[in-house]
């Protein structure tokens, strides 16, 4: 399958740390955990979203499950950080180098602390975007947070 040269960036960066990809591409879109886990089939909280804050000390990467919400004062606590607000489109991109839809935990532009909703922890597995807002791949949590070098922590609310 051709893939778009974020998604081989994140193919050959998983690699690099000893991980095999198994990406999916589905045409219909994975931009949101919804419509991510409507096109895969799976329950919306085994979605590992990948979100992006701004803080005073630089962006943070948190990844937590489509069901949950960010929750800005645990990111400040779990990263050391103050002044977390969620990054604009423009920033989340130079930051990781990917599109909001399509951030991907590897092969990132800049180093950045990585936070885990310890949520992600329930699942056998959790689906992860590729690089691009139309690709994923599944992945066991413990390798997912071993390989993005992230740190398990409670960041998350339960939305609704």
């Amino acid at each position: 399958m051709s893939f778009k040269a974020a998604t081989h960036r994140v193919i050959d960066a998983a690699a690099e740390l000893g991980l095999e990809l198994s990406v999916q591409r589905f045409p219909e879109g994975t931009r949101t955990a919804q419509d991510a886990a409507d096109a895969i089939g799976c329950g919306v909280a085994a979605i590992a979203k990948s979100i992006v804050v701004a803080s005073d000390q630089g962006a943070v990467l948190v990844l937590t499950s489509g069901a949950n919400l960010v929750d800005f004062p645990r990111v400040e606590a779990a990263a050391g950080v103050t002044g977390v607000r969620r990054a604009s489109a423009e920033e989340a991109r130079a930051a990781t180098g990917y599109a909001i839809g399509g951030t991907a935990p590897f092969g990132l532009a800049t180093a950045m602390r990585i936070l885990a909703d310890r949520d992600l922890m329930l699942f056998d597995e959790v689906w992860v975007a590729a690089g691009t807002p139309d690709t994923v791949f599944p992945l066991e949590p413990r390798e997912l947070i071993t390989g993005a070098g992230a740190t398990v922590a409670d960041v998350a609310q339960t939305a609704g």
